[in-house]
């Protein structure tokens, strides 16, 4: 399994930037003081750790804030397939939350909605949403009316007491006898503000993106983030001619083994999600990092958000709440997930948010997350450093991809240039 086409795309991203706020792509052999190169070293580490843990396919990319310093494309589109490339395309599931929350904070720039004023102001749906305060005898919930409102910034940093289902035992116990229905929020299973727990707020967020916009998340999307960065191979509609570049999912057997699933073209939505549903391409989510490291300026001095906002996006904004290890109730979907085993993380609006640093590894004050299907990145505004990896199987946070992922983190900081 080789690298494909690096010289012909280095070129063509060479060929078509000009700005220095724009995704440049390093020439390789980028080391210094006698180190092996960037590109060698993790060339090695992708193509080695894949091979090790029979993962089908990867690609990485890592990237100061004007230029790309590695990118790589291992393994194969499909079992039997053809090699991977470098503009495969990827599901980044919730990778899309943290383009949600731009489009949220945009709107917040704009007047048109406020952090901390109740959503029921836009979303009438939470006017009357349900508080779950546990099962009585015959295992029926007990519901009632929350008493905090749930405003933006909950929804954001995932405090709102909104839920997956596939983490939390009560939700999960709710909902097979129970099933929500899209429409409706909740119930919560904490009041808002007292608890942190990974869920759906971000889907709401998108509901609430929309009706203030008047735009389908889809376009907002376009219009507002997508088309200012250069984004062009990120939508939630999946073309039919650009098939031939998405990377097919796989998920792991009772057996232990990934099992290729159906290779089919996607059908497009009926609606929108800001919790999940982008198709993306590693460079098209290097170049929306590369806007935060810049603080809020994108290609040719694009203006995405201003600077002010994007510090509020890299600091603690649940105060003494920390996010805990969840537990799976899904294992067919996700392990359980403990990011950093015993590290005290925080969350910022829009990203998990590292207390300290890492070693051999991202600095304290890192931004990141990951997508259902195991794909992760990084922002560390420290280092002027963003990466991300991009895998395509299920479960979540299985333990061959959290491997490679620190392999990866340990190999770019190792021979990243000075």
């Amino acid at each position: 399994m080789e690298v494909i086409d690096r010289r012909a795309f280095l070129a063509s991203c060479i060929a078509a930037t000009s700005s220095p706020h724009l995704l440049i792509a390093a020439p390789p052999g980028n080391a210094s003081h006698g180190a092996a190169p960037m590109s060698a070293v993790l060339d090695d580490t992708l193509r080695n750790g894949i091979a090790r843990r029979k993962i089908p396919a990867v690609v990485a990319m890592v990237a100061g804030p004007d230029r790309v310093l590695y990118m790589g494309a291992f393994g194969h589109r499909e079992s039997d397939g053809p090699p991977l490339q470098l503009d495969s395309i990827f599901r980044i599931a919730s990778m899309t939350k943290a383009v949600t929350t731009v489009a949220a904070l945009q709107l917040v720039e704009q007047g048109k909605v406020s952090l901390d004023e109740p959503v029921a102001r836009h979303l009438p749906q939470f006017k009357n949403v349900q508080l779950l305060a546990g099962f009585d005898a015959q295992g029926e919930p007990i519901l009632g009316p929350a008493v905090t409102p749930p405003t933006l910034r909950h929804l954001l940093t995932h405090t709102s007491g909104l839920c997956y289902d596939m983490w939390d035992p009560d939700m999960f116990r709710y909902t097979s006898k129970h099933p929500t229905a899209d429409n409706v929020p909740g119930p919560l299973i904490f009041e808002p503000g007292t608890r942190w727990q990974y869920g759906q707020g971000l889907d709401w967020t998108g509901r609430l993106v929309e009706t203030v916009s008047g735009l389908t998340l889809e376009d907002y999307f376009q219009q507002n983030i997508c088309t200012p960065l250069g984004m062009a191979d990120t939508s939630f509609i999946f073309p039919a001619d650009k098939f031939e570049r998405l990377v097919t999912n796989y998920h792991r057997n009772e057996s232990g083994d990934l099992q290729q699933d159906e290779r089919k073209l996607p059908t497009a939505p009926k609606t929108f999600g800001g919790g999940g549903g982008l198709y993306s391409t590693a460079a098209d989510y290097i170049r929306f990092m590369q806007m935060i490291l810049n603080q809020g300026l994108g290609p040719n001095g694009a203006r995405v958000l201003r600077a002010d906002t994007v510090a509020e996006m890299e600091v603690n904004q649940i105060g003494v709440l920390t996010p805990g290890k969840m537990k799976t109730q899904r294992p067919d979907l996700t392990s359980d997930v403990d990011m950093q085993p015993g590290r005290t993380e925080k969350w910022s609006l829009g990203f998990l948010l590292n207390t300290t640093a890492y070693p051999g590894g991202r600095s304290a004050g890192s931004l990141a997350w990951a997508g259902l299907l195991n794909t992760y990145y990084w922002i560390d505004p420290k280092r002027d450093l963003c990466a991300v990896i991009l895998m395509q199987y299920l479960p979540f946070a299985d333990q061959r991809a959290l491997s490679l992922l620190g392999e990866f983190e340990q190999a770019v900081y190792a021979t990243k240039p000075s």
